[in-house]
């Protein structure tokens, strides 16, 4: 019986110092082993039981009492942990859609970058094939600028146009025999050029020197003016050197003005392009470099330069016999021969 007192009260200690019901449990347990009579046993047993019914008393006791608490906490603890539960499935399925989501995104950037690309090589083929046409109407368009003499434009039209064939359309084969033309038109060119240079400078002008004698001769015809006049008059001719060494090249600051006024040389294609003889020459000069011929056409300037003289003075001659074979005829008409 003592040592069921001591178990007993080991028990109650046990019970008063900890809550852990594995603590009770071991001490039970122990209290059980060490204890070698029956009697002992069956009487912790009964105060177990007893205690047992003790916590089912008051456990119920307090349901009862606390009835309507346990169950709004037993609903609201369902609640939160549904609400957990479909949060849980929500963000699964949020997961599976952003991942989704990602994937279809990976294959649009693709397509997008594929039709991106695409785009670009058609607009590509479509300024290549503007360019093929226009490129098919040069040499009716450059016939019609040679026939009117607008030759910067028709020089412009021609580097560009072969520029482009053995350029950016080398490898179009149905091309090849337009290429081959225009370009043996640019391999000429220059010889037109360099003739209407040559024409502007050396016929041109004497011809002009001539037309102003024959005007003098006839005003003088029609004064009956006896005293000889010149027939040749060049001192205030506007020679293309006179023109370059006029007041607007020799201001000050100015030392460049030559060859920004070649520059700056403009072709209209409204007036007729021979008007201004100077301008024109300019504009052939302009037309050759672009051509990349003036070492050419400085070579067949030199070549031809005696040559040209020479047709100068025998033209020259010829109008001055002529017009005094003609003063000859109007005074003999008048009996005043001289």
């Amino acid at each position: 019986k003592m040592a069921a007192g001591e178990a007993a009260g080991r028990y109650r200690s046990t019970m008063s110092k900890s809550k852990d019901p594995s603590g009770l449990l071991i001490s039970v347990i122990r209290t059980l082993s060490t204890s070698d009579d029956v009697e002992d046993r069956e009487t912790e047993k009964g105060r177990l039981e007893e205690a047992y019914e003790k916590c089912d008393r008051d456990l119920d006791e307090l349901i009862v009492q606390h009835y309507t608490e346990l169950t709004t906490a037993i609903r609201t603890y369902q609640s939160i942990t549904e609400r957990i539960t479909n949060s849980r499935n929500k963000i699964k399925q949020v997961k599976e859609n952003l991942l989704s989501c990602k994937m279809l995104l990976h294959c649009k950037r693709d397509e997008l970058r594929k039709l991106w690309i695409e785009g670009i090589e058609h607009k590509h083929v479509l300024n290549l094939l503007d360019e093929i046409e226009n490129i098919k109407q040069v040499p009716q368009k450059l016939e019609q600028c040679m026939a009117s003499k607008h030759y910067l434009n028709a020089t412009d039209m021609l580097v560009s146009a072969v520029d482009s064939l053995e350029g950016p359309l080398l490898q179009v084969e149905g091309l090849s025999d337009l290429r081959l033309e225009l370009h043996s038109k640019k391999m000429n060119m220059h010889l037109v050029l360099i003739d209407e240079l040559h024409r502007h400078l050396y016929i041109k002008s004497t011809n002009r020197v001539g037309q102003r004698n024959k005007e003098k001769g006839r005003i003088s015809s029609l004064v009956k003016d006896a005293s000889p006049a010149p027939l040749m008059d060049v001192t205030n001719l506007s020679t293309p050197r006179k023109f370059l060494e006029t007041s607007q090249f020799s201001t000050p600051g100015s030392s460049s003005m030559r060859d920004t006024s070649l520059l700056e040389i403009k072709e209209d294609m409204e007036l007729d392009p021979e008007e201004n003889s100077t301008i024109f020459m300019g504009i052939l000069i302009k037309g050759l470099a672009k051509l990349k011929k003036i070492p050419e056409t400085v070579k067949a300037i030199q070549d031809r330069l005696e040559q040209e003289l020479k047709q100068i003075v025998k033209r020259s001659t010829t109008q001055v016999a002529d017009n005094g074979y003609q003063r000859g005829e109007n005074l003999s008409q008048e009996n005043q021969p001289r």
